[in-house]
């Protein structure tokens, strides 16, 4: 994912989905430690939905 998309993923998240910032910052700590996708952190601490989850891929298959 380039930075370009990745900085539209992260505002997507909050403007569209309306993710707190302290969400998104655990998210990403989590993804620095132990890297994988970060929808998937997200759902994995209960942080989007199974719906908002979807979402996201859905956007991001667009993006």
């Amino acid at each position: 994912m380039t930075p370009a998309t990745y900085a539209r993923l992260i505002r997507f998240l909050q403007e569209e989905l309306a993710i707190s910032a302290s969400s998104l910052a655990l998210a990403l700590r989590h993804v620095e430690q132990d890297p994988g996708p970060l929808p998937m952190v997200l759902w994995q601490y209960g942080l989007v939905t199974l719906e908002q989850l979807d979402q996201i891929y859905d956007w991001l298959e667009q993006a």
